[in-house]
């Protein structure tokens, strides 16, 4: 039977004890964890591939086309290999690792077993990426079970998955969040009520989310190295900072936070985009990207049962300088082929020929019913010869796009293409992001 483990923060440091339920202190108020799962994807690999365990696994883009390592095992990241990282350094780190795409459909499918296990123990899940999610399950009058043997009991579980997961026990999200990244690989971190100060005042600045490089850099220059600096920082320095967010850091920063919101805000944007191997100034070839990412998007709305008003066209040019372009369109709808006209339209006004293009994005926001207008012009596109039967026949294909959307929810994003995706497909930089699904501005 394996042992599980604690590990207690309070005045007099860290304390790691066997899990034992009966020497366990008492917790009133609020009890809120964060399920981490530990390198989610690469773990999913070695559970489906067993000759893989033990050994460093990358899951990322190829090294010879740009692309970035979405999780890295714990034996990659011994060689000093982490996520976001380009996948030529992460080779030169670690050259006998095995890489692999991914298979994002297969970490869904765990994510969801996952989740499945949190809410069998309270109701009140918020998650927030596909391996992570907080969970309120503060005792009350019809729950008694004490918040640690809560975190061990969903810990033997998802072990029985075949995957692990560190949990951070905390009285607010901002606490757990933290305590969870402590004792990684497979730790239960608890705060007890109290402690919150004691635990967080050492740490420095940058172990808090929401504070990057920059402002890390700016804090630092008035003196704030670590979270007790910046929980008795001036609120106005702090404007100077963080804007309206000032008070909700500080406050974070001290251990206080927003409830978990199982009713999070609905989605402002879905949007998807890719980098491409090889920077082109092929139109047709671009084009085809276009095609492909506005499929993505039109699945993803299909899905959720959404319907925006507003198109976007993102591109990344070769000296990584962005344009974007948006339109308004009246019904604008789920169906991705009726976009296409305006996306190729949209093209023309922030890309000519001969300029190299590195990665394309398209997305769909304006879920909120407003008023738009009417173009005054039918969009239209040299292209659309191109395309012709299925622009032209657009509406008369959405029985096809609803039978795609269900062969690639069973058997993956790949698993069917149109012809136009298949123009491009080799040149991308195969990275997986590990919030494919929409975006939350």
């Amino acid at each position: 039977m394996k042992n599980y483990w604690i590990h207690t923060y309070d005045l007099s440091g860290k304390q790691s004890e066997e899990f034992n339920p009966s020497t366990l202190r008492p917790w009133k108020g609020k009890a809120i964890l964060l399920v981490d799962l530990d390198a989610f994807f690469a773990s999913v690999e070695q559970l489906d591939h067993p000759e893989w365990k033990g050994k460093p696994v990358i899951v990322g883009g190829s090294p010879d086309k740009r692309g970035v390592v979405s999780t890295a095992s714990y034996e990659a990241r011994t060689y000093g290999v982490h996520s976001a990282m380009p996948s030529v350094t992460a080779k030169k780190l670690c050259p006998d690792a095995i890489w692999t795409g991914g298979n994002f459909h297969r970490y869904r499918e765990m994510s969801q077993a996952v989740m499945s296990v949190l809410y069998d123990e309270s109701p009140h899940l918020m998650q927030v990426s596909i391996d992570e999610a907080f969970l309120d399950v503060s005792p009350n009058r019809t729950n008694t079970t004490h918040p640690v043997v809560v975190a061990q009991r969903i810990q033997a579980r998802v072990d029985e998955l075949g995957v692990t997961c560190s949990i951070g026990v905390g009285t607010s999200k901002a606490v757990a969040k933290i305590a969870s990244d402590q004792n990684k690989p497979h730790g239960i971190s608890v705060i007890y009520p109290g402690d919150e100060q004691a635990f967080l005042s050492p740490l420095p600045i940058k172990t808090m989310s929401g504070i990057g490089s920059v402002a890390q850099s700016k804090l630092m220059r008035y003196g704030i190295h670590t979270l007790g600096d910046l929980s008795q920082a001036d609120l106005v320095l702090l404007k100077g900072i963080f804007g309206k967010n000032a008070a909700l850091m500080r406050d974070r920063a001290r251990g206080i936070d927003t409830d978990v919101d199982e009713n999070r805000a609905p989605a402002k944007s879905v949007s998807n985009e890719i980098s491409l191997s090889v920077s082109t100034d092929d139109r047709e070839s671009i084009e085809g990207i276009i095609a492909t990412m506005a499929h993505k998007v039109g699945r993803r709305l299909r899905k959720k049962d959404m319907e925006g008003t507003t198109l976007h066209l993102k591109i990344r040019y070769e000296d990584l300088t962005i344009r974007t372009c948006q339109r308004k369109i009246v019904s604008l709808g789920t169906n991705d082929l009726t976009w296409l006209p305006y996306l190729f339209d949209m093209l023309d006004e922030i890309w000519h020929e001969g300029v190299l293009v590195r990665l394309v994005g398209v997305g769909v926001s304006g879920f909120e019913p407003e008023p738009v207008q009417e173009s005054l012009f039918d969009a239209s596109s040299d292209s659309e010869q191109e395309y012709g039967t299925l622009i032209d026949h657009a509406k008369d294909h959405e029985a096809l796009l609803r039978v795609g959307d269900s062969i690639a929810e069973k058997f993956g994003e790949g698993a069917l293409r149109f012809g136009h995706e298949l123009k491009t497909y080799g040149n991308t930089t195969g990275s997986s992001s590990k919030n494919p699904e929409d975006y939350r501005d």
